[in-house]
């Protein structure tokens, strides 16, 4: 390494004050290093600096030690970062990584070399007046969306959890604990980590929910944000447990995760923000991945669209005008999907402009969804994903500056402790690589012995999770109609509160509530009786007309005492066409396609 004669008080970087691409980049590190690096462009200081050429200073930008060595390209450039607050780590791999420093000299050259042709897509890139990022505000705003999210989730399953987990439900948590205890004994307690373990009574069950409620407000008015975050996530994972085949949604088990990376965000920003840009890309990816690994003809020849509208769980009023757009529009709108959900993804890890390309395709897609289903608080929580694909200088331009000023006044910067910042390094390293196994696994169709390992051994606590939407298109509607009779012969039909019923009714808005015994009923149509046991649970539930579950229900045509009969009827749903509604104002067209569950007397 060179030296100089010169002894300074601080480094000293010199660049090319010619150069747009060097002052760029220059005026970037000044604000990364603050005072504890000097800058100076060659032009004003070479004459100090005898024994440096000037077509050194002219290639490369030159830095001078307190001690006098110099150090010029790479070297230079990750001397000058290592100034910087947790930039360090480039300057130990150029020094300790064998191979290293030689890249890193060979890419610096050939940037060096090319500068004018970079600066202009630096500028595109970046932005003209690029700053290193700050997430204040991204997390702020993330943490109280995480807030009203968790708050929507526990007050929906708390009007509902009598009826589907209670003592006199569905699915009742008690005999669902018992079985576990049998079967997995000690060992059920680590592979169903729940707190109803303590207690499986109908006021544990409103406990839960009630207190997961109430640690969303305090999350929400930024009150204990991470005590509220470690228990919302804790009670959230109870239930999930305690539901049973009423709490397996995918959108259940991103807020799981989501709520996880939440928590580890309130201790370090930075890891916490990359974590949540690495679920939104596996989320994302994957749910175009599955749809063209699966084989299936729909999103092969690009006509899913035709029947998703139609055949959705709980459309809203507007899929009907959507599954009526021309076809070339919702071909056009396949293609669009599976380009935002396979393509997009990977701008989330380029630099700041093309994240934000991603960004609004997502944010487009899911306002889509939005619209035009009704997917409870799934399309809110991407939304809210998408948050960190900013940063704080471009939420500034859209905020209202009080909010903006709030934030600033009201946000400290997060130091944590080693022994914190071991933790969450830790954590981010057991969740990227059960995420790349997970995708290595669905894009190969197998995983390794140790994949397997660790995703069991994690499995338990949904922090790494494998998604994949509408893997399959469904192109009919089938619809469970559920009767009940007094005397065997004329029967009376129960009406649910959002799922497709009478024809004559529009279909409902009702997220981010998630009705999920309307949901069940949906994945219930397209099997049989057979395959959902807790089906026949249901019926017996209404034999002896539960005010718990009748009271999940639209309508109740028994309701001072119970029928002596129930028995369920499938049919087959469509919209009804313009010149349909037009003449009967219907909504829905139905055929009957025979029986699904048989008539039955409480007992027999």
């Amino acid at each position: 390494m060179q030296t100089t004669n010169t002894v300074r008080s601080q480094p000293l970087l010199i660049y090319d004050g010619d150069c747009g691409f060097c002052v760029y980049w220059v005026r970037y590190w000044r604000k990364l290093t603050g005072n504890r690096v000097t800058y100076a462009p060659y032009q004003e200081v070479a004459a100090q600096y005898p024994e440096i050429p000037v077509a050194n200073f002219q290639g490369a930008v030159q830095y001078i030690a307190p001690d006098g060595k110099i150090a010029s390209g790479a070297e230079a450039a990750l001397l000058t970062l290592s100034h910087a607050s947790g930039k360090g780590f480039w300057l130990t791999l150029y020094r300790r990584l064998p191979g290293f420093a030689a890249i890193a000299e060979l890419i610096y050259a050939f940037v060096a070399s090319h500068r004018a042709a970079f600066y202009r897509p630096t500028l595109w890139l970046w932005g003209r007046d690029y700053e290193p990022p700050r997430f204040d505000l991204v997390s702020w705003l993330f943490l109280r969306a995480m807030g009203l999210i968790y708050l929507a989730a526990f007050v929906s399953f708390g009007m509902q959890a009598l009826g589907l987990i209670g003592s006199h439900g569905i699915l009742p948590l008690s005999e669902f604990v018992g079985a576990i205890r049998s079967q997995l004994g000690l060992a059920g307690y680590g592979r169903v980590p729940m707190v109803f373990w303590l207690d499986q009574s109908d006021f544990a069950i409103q406990i839960v929910c009630r207190a997961g409620a109430a640690l969303s407000l305090l999350l929400i008015f930024n009150v204990l944000p991470r005590v509220s975050l470690f228990f919302l996530y804790a009670l959230y994972l109870s239930l999930f447990y305690a539901g049973q085949e009423f709490m397996g949604f995918q959108w259940d088990l991103l807020l799981l995760e989501a709520g996880f990376l939440a928590l580890l965000l309130s201790m370090a920003k930075k890891p916490g923000i990359w974590l949540l840009r690495w679920l939104l890309f596996r989320f994302m990816f994957l749910s175009g991945a599955v749809k063209l690994l699966s084989g299936d003809p729909t999103w092969a020849n690009l006509s899913a669209l035709s029947y998703y509208f139609q055949t959705e769980p709980l459309p809203t009023p507007l899929a009907w005008y959507a599954h009526h757009l021309p076809q070339a529009i919702l071909t056009a709108c396949t293609m669009a999907t599976l380009f935002i959900e396979l393509g997009l993804p990977f701008l989330i890890f380029c630099p700041r402009r093309l994240r934000f390309v991603a960004a609004f395709g997502i944010l487009l897609l899911q306002t889509v969804i939005l619209l035009t289903g009704n997917y409870a608080f799934f399309n809110l929580l991407t939304i809210a994903l998408c948050l960190t694909l900013f940063d704080d200088a471009a939420l500034r331009k859209v905020l209202p500056v009080r909010l903006t000023r709030f934030v600033q006044d009201h946000v400290r910067d997060i130091k944590p402790r080693r022994i914190v910042s071991f933790a969450v390094g830790a954590f981010a390293l057991l969740i990227v690589f059960t995420g790349l196994i997970q995708l290595h696994a669905v894009v190969e169709g197998r995983i390794s012995t140790l994949g397997t390992w660790v995703n069991d051994e994690i499995a338990p606590l949904r922090i790494v999770n494998s998604y994949g939407l509408f893997a399959v298109m469904t192109t009919t509607l089938p619809e469970i109609i559920v009767e009940g009779s007094d005397d065997g012969v004329h029967w009376l039909e129960y009406g649910f509160k959002y799922k497709p019923g009478d024809v004559m009714r529009r279909p409902l808005w009702n997220f981010p509530h998630q009705p999920r015994l309307d949901w069940q009923m949906w994945f219930a149509a397209l099997g049989t009786a057979s395959e959902n046991p807790w089906f026949s649970m249901f019926m017996e539930r209404l034999l002896e007309n539960s005010p718990q579950v009748t009271a999940l229900l639209g309508s109740n045509p028994f309701p001072n005492k119970p029928p002596l009969f129930v028995r369920a009827l499938l049919y087959d749903y469509r919209y009804s066409s313009p010149a349909e509604r037009k003449a009967t104002g219907a909504w829905w067209v139905r055929q009957p396609e025979g029986i699904y569950f048989p008539a039955i007397t409480l007992g027999s």
